[in-house]
């Protein structure tokens, strides 16, 4: 998956693969006073250090004899590392997942059932996009961690000097913001309202949701696609609508990466851009002008004055099969789920996993629009094979090339990427 770590890194997306294989001690679960060894796994600019610092003291000191091996891993390479590591037998006791890899762990029975651990986790409080991503056979696998989401990220200069004096709440008054920056811009060949490139899959999803689709259905025990639907097409329909509406200059076959959006943004000749948190820090880093003249809004909803549903990407904490020591590290995981470690990851720019509660997210026009437009939020399916969706030849991008590009009509494009989908999830 891509998850994301947001302006207190300004990180890019998060990739794949740990470094370094941490072991855990062979002292048995439980709190009796011997020493012991709790080994944890979080990922590269997932945490700040004060929190980990933190947490990781509070813990110690409630635990006498414990000592908290904490590791920090890279994301290249983690699928491949965690795989050898959850079938050794010195597994770590705590590691972190992205959100859409949980599923493949989850079915090779290398990850602990916490299904009657749910609520000493906070259960009640978890952010409920990402607790089906922590779902495989009717058990739960773990608890949410972090979470980030895409909004409309905008110049608040140009929608003054265009005349848009709100943020729009409604595809329709995004459409019109649109237009009016078109006409205030009409003498500049090269500005662009919206850059919105035509392979831009986790934008057309909010689309999709929003009009009641889906990509795909569970059909037995596997998926089968679900963009053929009326729904799905509708979602497609809208997404060229803007696209042809925009003024986009971007390529339509690439998504945001190819160039890199915060890149184009930073030119200052953009007004939104559909993207995530790191990367308006990316735009205002190569160009500080941004940063009293950037702002963000959730995407729009069909349904005036709602936000769209959006895709959320983020990591999930779990408790490797093998661990010896479970009871602590379920101990951990409580500890970590607690307001006091999710307050300090929404200081950080985080959409807290295990806390509804985003007071200390929404103190930034950024961070209110990630607050907002989260607890609408959700996965992609939660299955093994979508990982070679994402990996492969993905059909969604397939799909919005050959529509925008007009190489293929809507019914045709539809169905052909749902036949390959459907291929790929075993459907």
């Amino acid at each position: 998956m891509k998850g994301w770590r947001g302006l207190a890194v300004g990180a890019a997306a998060l990739a794949v693969a740990v470094a370094g294989c941490g072991t855990s001690s062979d002292g048995g679960s439980g709190n009796s006073g011997e020493p012991k060894t709790l080994t944890v796994w979080l990922m590269d600019g997932s945490a700040p250090t004060t929190l980990t610092d933190a947490l990781n003291k509070e813990f110690q000191d409630a635990h006498p004899g414990v000592t908290v091996k904490y590791e920090v891993q890279k994301w290249n390479g983690i699928q491949e590392k965690l795989t050898t590591a959850l079938t050794s037998n010195n597994p770590p006791d705590v590691i972190e997942l992205g959100n859409t890899q949980t599923a493949k762990f989850a079915a090779e029975e290398t990850l602990l059932d916490l299904s009657g651990d749910v609520s000493g986790l906070n259960g009640d409080q978890w952010l409920s996009g990402l607790e089906d991503s922590l779902t495989w056979d009717g058990k739960q696998y773990g608890m949410p961690f972090y979470a980030a989401n895409r909004t409309v990220i905008y110049r608040t200069d140009l929608f003054e000097a265009a005349g848009v004096t709100a943020a729009p709440k409604s595809r329709d008054e995004w459409i019109s913001a649109i237009e009016k920056l078109k006409a205030a811009n009409a003498a500049d060949p090269e500005f662009q309202p919206l850059y919105l490139p035509g392979q831009s899959w986790y934008a057309l999803l909010s689309f999709i949701w929003d009009e009641g689709g889906d990509v795909a259905k569970p059909q037995g025990s596997a998926w089968a696609g679900a963009l053929d639907t009326p729904q799905a097409k509708a979602g497609l329909e809208f997404y060229k609508k803007l696209v042809d509406t925009s003024g986009t200059k971007a390529p339509k076959d690439a998504d945001e990466a190819t160039p890199q959006q915060m890149e184009v943004f930073a030119t200052g000749k953009v007004g939104m851009m559909i993207g995530l948190p790191w990367e308006l820090a990316g735009a205002v880093k190569a160009n500080p002008e941004l940063k009293e003249k950037t702002s963000a809004f959730p995407i729009p909803s069909k349904t005036s004055g709602k936000t769209a549903p959006v895709f959320l990407g983020g990591s999930n904490l779990a408790i490797p099969a093998g661990s010896k020591n479970a009871d602590l590290a379920k101990e951990y995981l409580k500890l970590l789920s607690s307001k006091k470690y999710q307050d300090m990851l929404a200081e950080g720019g985080a959409v807290p996993g295990t806390s509804t509660d985003t007071a200390k997210l929404a103190t930034t026009p950024l961070g209110k629009a990630l607050a907002e437009s989260a607890p609408n939020g959700k996965v992609t399916p939660t299955t093994p094979s979508w990982a070679a969706v994402e990996s492969g030849q993905n059909p969604l991008k397939d799909m919005l090339t050959a529509y925008l590009t007009g190489a293929k009509p809507l019914d045709q494009a539809s169905a052909d990427a749902n036949t390959a989908l459907s291929k790929t999830l075993g459907g």
